[in-house]
């Protein structure tokens, strides 16, 4: 592991302490946490944002045969 330093606000470091305690983690436990999932996030939106540009560029066709897969079925 490495030690950094970051600079925050007190109202963000009261914040941070308080759910420290309220989750029973120390404070640089819930920011490695809250950083990994902020990072996870990140990837998701790239992930969406780079499919988002591949279906603009080729369109499904109306009609296609996945339609049916993703339609209810009639009773």
């Amino acid at each position: 592991m490495e030690t950094i330093q970051v600079v925050i606000d007190s109202e963000l470091l009261q914040a941070t302490d308080k759910a420290a305690r309220k989750t029973k983690l120390n404070r640089s436990e819930l920011v490695r946490i809250a950083l990994r999932e902020h990072l996870r996030r990140l990837q998701v939106l790239e992930a969406e944002e780079r499919d988002r540009r591949g279906y603009a560029k080729r369109p499904t066709e109306s009609g296609s045969e996945w339609e049916a897969e993703a339609a209810w079925p009639l009773e």
